[in-house]
C-alpha cells in the first residue's frame, strides 16, 4: 500500500527519504544506493545503504550507519564504502550483499578525511582505488580535527583567494590519493596499508574547490586522469582548469610520476568529466574556450592515446569556432564496447540522455537524444556489459528520486522504483505540471514551467507565484528541489510560473549569452513580457494577488524589479542572498564572474557595474519585501541583505530580516529550511490573500518505501 501525505508542506518535503543515485553491479542484476531521512521529532538523521534488485524493483537494507557512505561495488556481491571515524580518520571497509555483517572487515583506516572513492580492476586481480581529500603544504594527510590549533585566530593573506563559496582558505589543498586493494583468504587489505598522493611535489590541486567531485578524475589499468587550475595564473580572475594523465602500472608507486598536461589548443576555459574508455587508452572530457567565463559551452573532446597527450580532437568543431551542437555536454559514459558515448545535456528546461559514436571523425551528425523518463536525468552508468542499456537516476517537479533502465538501441525504458511512487505519495500527478512559450524582448521565444495546485479547479482562480531563478545561467528544469520546490508553493494555493529568460541555459547560447552586459535590460523585459502573457491567456491566474521569489541572480532580479514598473504588479517580493548594488560585486570571491558579466573590471568599465546597479532606483521601491540572507555567504556577503532592509525599514516600506548565521548561499540544514520555508510561506500568503496554514499539522512525515 502506498502512504500518502494528506497535504504536501515543507515538512513532507524536507521529511521524505532522500536517496543518491543508483550504482549497478558489474553484471547488471543489482544497484547500491544511499538513502536519508531526517526527524523533526527526534531531530536526527538516520542514513542506509541499500541494495536494489533490479528486475523486481525491491530493496534491502545493507547497513544502517550514519557514518557509512560511498557504497562501490568490487564485484558482483562485494561492496567497499567509507566510514568516518572519530577525530577526522577515515575507514575502507568491505561488506557483502549476500552476507551482510558476516562479511564485513575493516580494509584499513586513514587518518584523514576521505572521499569521492572510486575503484578498476586490474590485470592481476588487484583494485586500483583513488580518492581525494586534503594535504597539507608539504603533501601529508591533512586533518584539521588533530592539527595543533594557534593560539591567535589571525589570517594572513597575500594572494587570492582569500575565501570561497563559504570556507577561509588555508594553505591545505585538495588532492588525490591512490592506492590498490588485493584479496587474500577472503579479506581485502590495502597494499602497503598506504595511500599515495598523485600531486605530490606539485602546485596542482584537485578536485577543483569548491564543488568538484569525483567528476573532476578517473582512473583506469593505465592511470589516473584529473582535472586542476592552472597554479600560474590567479584563481580568483581566470576559469582555466587544465587536463592531466599520470602514468600508473600498478597503484603501489610510492613516487609517482609527475602529471602531463593534455594539450588543447584554442580551448583554455574549464576542463571537465574526465572519462576513461574501458580499453583504458582513451579518454573523453569536456572544455571550455574562454577563461574567464564560467558558464561558457563545454566542447566535447576525444584524446585517443593517453601516450599522446598533444593529440586531441573536437566532437562537431567548425571553422568559426563556434561548434556544430549548440548544446552543453556534462556527463559522459562509455559503452561497453566504447563505440558510443552517452551524454546528459540540458534542452527546454529537462536534463536528457544523448548518444553519439564515439570516434570524431564518424560523429558527422550531432547526437540524438535517446527516450528516458519524464522529467531530468540527475546521473547515468552503465548497465552491466550491455552496449545499449544504461541505469539512471532521474527526478521531476513531482518526484524526488526516479531509478529507470533505458535501452538506447530501442529507444526505449522502464521504471525500476520511485521513491515517490512518481508523485502519489506526495499526492502530487503530472497533470497538475504544464508549460508556456511566449515571445521574450527580441525575436525570440521564452519558455516557463508551470506548475498548479493538486486540487486545481479550472473555475477558479489562483494567485500567481512568479520564480525566478539563479546563475544567471541557469534555468528551471523539471526536476526536484528541497530549496525551491514550486510544488511547494503551488499546494499553499498558488500557480507558479518560473520562466527561463535571457541569461537561461538549455535554449542555445545566444539566448544564455544575451545576458551578458545586459543584466537588467532583455531579461528584465523578458519576465515582463512573461507577466503580460499570463495576465491575457492564463484565465485561471489571478495576477491582481501576484507574489515574486527569487535567490542569487534572481535575488538581484527582485531588487531590480523593485525599483522599476513590474514591481508595483506585486503584492510581495521576496529576496534570498540577492545582489543589492552591483558596485559590490567585487566583495565576492570568484572575480571572474562579474569580470565577464561586466565586460571588465569595475576600474575598467565601472559604467558597466553602474548602469544596472538595483540601488541607483531605491527611490522608487514600495512593495513589501522579506529578505533572507546568511553570513557564510561569501559570494554575496551579509551585507547585500542588510542594505536593502536597512533602505526599506527607513522608507517604512513593510519589510521582514531572516538571517542564519551558519549558512552558506544555500539554507541546507533541515531545521534552517523549515524555518526558511515558514517565514517564506507566511510572507507571501499574507499579502496574496492565501490563508496561512499550519504543514506541521496537514503533513505526514515519509517512511522508505521501495
Amino acid at each position: 500500500m502506498t502512504l500518502k501525505a494528506t497535504k504536501f508542506t515543507p515538512e513532507v518535503l524536507l521529511t521524505a527519504p532522500r536517496r543518491s543515485p543508483g550504482s549497478p553491479s558489474p553484471d547488471g542484476r543489482k544497484a547500491l544506493y544511499m538513502v536519508s531521512t531526517y526527524s523533526f521529532e527526534t531531530h536526527k538523521k538516520t542514513a542506509q545503504i541499500r541494495v536494489l534488485d533490479i528486475a523486481s524493483g525491491q530493496s534491502t537494507v545493507l547497513v544502517e550507519d550514519l557514518n557509512a557512505s560511498e557504497p562501490t561495488w568490487l564485484s558482483d556481491d562485494e561492496f567497499l564504502y567509507l566510514k568516518s571515524c572519530d577525530k577526522g580518520a577515515t575507514a575502507l571497509v568491505v561488506d557483502s550483499v549476500s552476507k551482510p555483517v558476516a562479511a564485513l572487515h575493516e580494509v584499513a583506516t586513514i587518518n584523514s578525511g576521505i572521499s569521492n572513492i572510486k575503484v578498476a580492476k586490474l590485470k592481476d586481480g588487484r583494485f586500483a582505488l583513488a580518492c581525494s581529500g586534503l594535504a597539507t603544504p608539504d603533501g601529508r594527510p591533512a586533518n584539521p580535527e588533530t592539527e595543533k590549533k594557534p593560539y591567535s585566530s589571525a589570517k594572513i593573506y597575500t594572494s587570492l583567494f582569500v575565501r570561497h563559496w563559504d570556507t577561509w582558505l588555508t594553505e591545505n589543498r585538495n588532492v588525490i590519493w591512490y592506492g590498490a586493494l588485493e584479496k587474500r583468504d577472503a579479506k581485502y587489505s590495502l597494499v602497503g596499508n598506504s595511500l599515495f598522493n598523485a600531486l605530490g611535489g606539485t602546485e596542482l590541486s584537485s578536485p577543483v574547490a569548491p564543488f568538484g567531485g569525483s567528476g573532476d578524475f578517473d582512473i583506469s589499468s593505465s592511470g589516473l586522469v584529473f582535472v586542476a587550475k592552472d597554479p600560474t595564473i590567479n584563481p580568483a580572475c581566470y576559469t582555466k582548469t587544465d587536463l592531466y594523465y599520470v602514468p600508473l602500472k600498478t597503484f603501489t608507486e610510492t613516487d609517482p610520476p609527475a602529471p602531463k598536461v593534455v594539450e588543447t589548443p584554442g580551448l583554455e576555459g574549464y576542463s571537465q568529466s574526465p572519462v576513461f574508455s574501458h580499453d583504458g587508452r582513451r579518454v573523453a572530457f569536456t572544455r571550455m574556450r574562454s577563461k574567464q567565463y564560467e558558464s561558457d559551452k563545454p566542447r566535447l573532446l576525444l584524446l585517443p592515446d593517453v601516450d599522446d597527450l598533444g593529440n586531441v580532437y573536437e566532437f562537431w568543431q567548425t571553422d568559426d569556432g563556434e561548434g556544430g551542437w549548440d548544446t552543453r555536454p556534462e556527463a559522459i559514459v562509455w559503452s561497453a564496447d566504447d563505440s558510443t558515448l552517452f551524454l546528459t545535456a540540458e534542452a527546454n528546461g529537462r536534463t536528457l540522455v544523448w548518444k553519439t559514436h564515439s570516434d570524431p571523425a564518424k560523429a558527422k551528425d550531432t547526437p540524438e537524444v535517446v527516450k528516458t523518463v519524464e522529467g531530468s536525468v540527475t546521473d547515468l552508468r552503465l548497465l552491466g556489459k550491455s552496449s545499449s542499456k544504461l541505469f539512471v537516476t532521474s527526478s521531476s517537479l513531482i518526484d524526488n528520486s526516479c531509478y529507470s533502465v533505458t535501452d538506447a538501441s530501442k529507444d526505449t525504458f522502464s521504471v525500476v522504483s520511485s521513491n515517490s511512487k512518481q508523485g502519489k505519495t506526495f499526492g502530487l500527478s503530472r497533470s497538475s505540471c504544464d508549460e508556456i512559450w511566449f515571445k521574450g524582448a527580441g525575436e525570440y521565444r521564452v519558455h516557463a514551467l508551470v506548475v498548479r495546485p493538486s486540487n486545481f479547479d479550472k473555475n477558479k482562480k489562483y494567485p500567481l507565484c512568479f520564480l525566478i531563478h539563479g546563475g544567471p545561467q541557469g534555468a528551471w528544469q523539471d526536476g526536484w528541489s528541497t530549496r525551491w520546490n514550486p510544488a511547494i508553493f503551488a499546494e499553499q494555493g498558488y500557480v507558479v510560473v518560473a520562466p527561463n529568460p535571457t541569461g537561461s541555459t538549455g535554449y542555445g547560447m545566444a539566448l544564455q549569452d544575451g545576458i551578458t552586459g545586459d543584466w537588467g535590460g532583455r531579461p528584465y523585459n523578458d519576465l515582463v513580457a512573461c507577466f503580460e502573457y499570463v495576465e491575457e491567456n492564463l484565465h485561471y491566474v489571478d495576477t491582481q494577488r501576484a507574489v515574486a521569489l527569487g535567490a542569487s541572480y534572481g535575488g538581484y532580479m527582485i531588487n531590480w524589479i523593485q525599483g522599476h514598473p513590474l514591481g508595483r504588479k506585486f503584492k510581495a517580493l521576496v529576496c534570498h542572498d540577492g545582489v543589492f548594488s552591483t558596485l559590490n560585486q567585487w566583495s565576492t570571491e570568484e572575480l571572474f564572474f562579474p569580470i565577464h558579466d561586466f565586460e571588465g573590471t569595475i576600474y575598467d568599465n565601472r559604467e558597466a557595474y553602474e548602469k544596472w546597479d538595483p540601488a541607483r532606483h531605491v527611490n522608487e521601491w514600495a512593495t513589501p519585501q522579506l529578505i533572507i540572507h546568511s553570513e557564510l555567504d561569501y559570494r554575496l556577503p551579509i551585507t547585500e541583505g542588510l542594505s536593502p532592509f536597512n533602505i526599506l525599514q527607513a522608507k517604512g516600506i513593510p519589510s521582514k530580516l531572516v538571517m542564519f548565521p551558519d549558512e552558506n548561499h544555500w539554507v541546507l540544514k533541515p531545521e534552517n529550511s523549515l524555518v526558511w520555508h515558514r517565514e517564506v510561506l507566511a510572507w507571501i500568503n499574507k499579502y496574496s490573500g492565501v490563508e496561512a496554514e499550519d504543514g506541521a499539522r496537514e503533513g505526514v512525515a515519509l517512511p522508505v518505501r521501495d
